[in-house]
């Protein structure tokens, strides 16, 4: 990433880095801002659906749960692609997802992969590795 270049970020660095790329799809996003943005969503979903349940419970709605999720929708994709690029694979291997269950099982391990080291044909490598 290059607004932390050489090194993995953290949890706050990752949801900032989310946020601050909401829509880039270009570039390199390295494991930990993946799994960070994926942990922060995680957790967003389970405390969105605590709210709606407490807020909303008898009425069956669940207006927070849903904001919540359309507002990391773009963010998410965005970091999913970026993940994939630093694998040097194109976004649009991202549509694995949808072949269930081998779709997801691939995209899983590819996440888990250390990316491309050095430079490759998405941008220079964020944690400044030489080939």
């Amino acid at each position: 990433n290059q607004l932390f270049p050489g090194r993995a970020m953290n949890f706050g660095q990752a949801i900032t880095a989310g946020f601050q790329n909401y829509v880039n799809f270009a570039g390199r996003a390295i494991r930990s801002e993946f799994w960070y943005w994926f942990l922060f969503a995680v957790l967003v979903s389970i405390a969105t659906s605590v709210i709606d349940v407490v807020l909303f419970s008898e009425l069956e709605l669940s207006p927070i749960s849903t904001l919540a999720g359309l507002a990391m929708f773009l963010p998410g994709l965005a970091v999913s692609i970026r993940r994939l690029h630093d694998l040097d694979r194109s976004g649009w291997w991202f549509l694995l997802i949808f072949v269930p269950p081998v779709g997801a099982i691939i995209l899983l391990i590819w996440n888990c992969t250390r990316g491309t080291v050095g430079p490759n044909r998405f941008g220079p490598d964020p944690l400044g590795g030489v080939p």
